[in-house]
């Protein structure tokens, strides 16, 4: 398909969706499960295609590991092939190329590891060539980046001789991301010790213990449900998500106190959460720097709803597959809306003071909107939900595939969904 066209529901949302399970969770436990030699048994691994190149490449012998788009892949499989001696070659697509990695590596070389740029310093492709174990066992680094540095670290630590303590610099962003990373280190018998008043890390020298895992439902994904559910016209509509879990693991789950002023009630039940609609709040401000990847899906159902958003935490959006940011602000002007930037200044991706805010201008113009998708899945299923509002159309639909390979057909189940080709 090049594009699928999305028109509104005739009546009231009644839809029981089986989410997609968790990515974040999949490829976590798949490489800490292969730091305990493949002898583990995962259950619900994600079928999202960051996910199945994880375990592609986790059992090729090939020389060279083509992440495709996977930032987590990248990142995550660099420190294991460097920790586990391998000589891997790592690249990916051309923006995957353009996505640093330069903090991990630097970080990986004062551990002992050997890693060669094959083109530009500080992003792939790159090459692990071997792994001293040099007995360094302290490395400071920065919080404010990326989490997925963190975490890539922190899986690989208890096979050095003498553990690893981590410090970070400035603040930490994605916080609850390296509390998952920990927790599952502690379900297959590492426990690490989290100072976040000092923002230290004490992982201590121990094989890991095989052990079953069974991965929770993906809150990232469920996000869009709830976007969908705050612009469903009929007040009656309702929408239940299984596999979901109100103690869970994962970062995003936040998106149950987000969406609550935004007119959505959760109400957790043993198979999962079910959604209703209850009245908005005129505004809202939010600091996504714990759960950056929900900023898209909420400033469109802001923009949508004409609910005006104050952001902060967002800097990181622009090293992901895209440009978020960018790609927020041309494709919101496509339904009447705006995000603009509140508090000008230098550009940094780990600043995430920095201030924006999504508003509606006018009513959406009177033209079809055609949303382009930027190679980006979450653009894709962010916009998704306009259609409970109005006839739109998405363009490369595809993308979905990087993290919920059935979305478009689940979208079915609220909605009319055709292809366009």
């Amino acid at each position: 398909m090049n594009a699928v066209r999305l028109t509104p529901p005739a009546g009231p949302i009644r839809a029981t969706i089986p989410l997609a399970s968790s990515k974040s969770e999949s490829n976590r436990a798949l490489i800490i499960n292969a730091l305990s030699g493949f002898r583990g048994t995962l259950h619900n691994v994600s079928a999202a295609r960051d996910s199945q190149t994880m375990i592609r490449l986790l059992q090729s012998e090939d020389s060279v590991a083509d992440v495709l788009d996977a930032g987590t892949t990248m990142r995550f499989l660099t420190a294991y092939f460097a920790v586990t001696g391998q000589h891997k070659t790592l690249t990916g697509t051309p923006r995957m190329c353009e996505r640093p990695i330069g903090l991990l590596v630097d970080a990986l070389r004062t551990l002992g590891a050997e890693i060669e740029y094959l083109n530009k310093d500080g992003f792939p492709p790159l090459v692990t060539k071997g792994f001293s174990g040099n007995g360094t066992n302290r490395l400071a680094i920065r919080g404010d980046v990326s989490s997925q540095y963190i975490s890539a670290l922190l899986m690989i630590a208890p096979t050095l001789p003498d553990g690893l303590t981590l410090e970070l610099t400035g603040e930490v962003g994605s916080k609850p991301y390296i509390g998952m990373t920990l927790r599952q280190m502690e379900h297959f018998g590492v426990q690490a010790i989290a100072n976040w008043e000092t923002k230290t890390i004490t992982v201590p020298s121990k094989p890991y213990s095989p052990t079953d895992y069974a991965v929770e439902s993906d809150w990232s994904g469920a996000s869009y449900w709830f976007s969908m559910l705050a612009l469903a016209e009929d007040e009656t509509s309702e929408i239940e998500l299984l596999g979901l879990k109100e103690n869970s693991l994962q970062g995003d789950s936040a998106i149950v106190d987000i969406m609550r002023p935004l007119g959505v009630e959760s109400t957790f039940t043993p198979k999962g959460v079910v959604l209703t609609k209850t009245p908005s709040q005129p505004s809202l401000a939010w600091d996504f720097t714990d759960c950056p990847d929900l900023a898209q899906t909420v400033a469109v159902c802001c923009a949508i709803k004409n609910i005006p958003l104050t952001l902060t935490g967002i800097e990181s959006l622009k090293i992901k597959e895209t440009d978020r940011v960018f790609a927020l602000q041309t494709e919101l002007k496509k339904v009447g809306a705006e995000l603009v930037e509140i508090t000008p200044g230098a550009r940094d991706a780990g600043d995430n003071s920095r201030s924006y805010c999504v508003r509606r201008l006018a009513d959406a113009p009177g033209s079809l909107p055609h949303f382009d998708t930027y190679d980006d899945h979450r653009m894709a299923m962010a916009f998704a939900p306009v259609a409970m509002r109005q006839e739109i159309v998405v363009n490369e639909p595809g993308v979905v595939a990087k993290s919920y390979p059935s979305f478009w057909e689940d979208m079915a189940r609220v909605t009319t969904v055709k292809p366009v080709e």
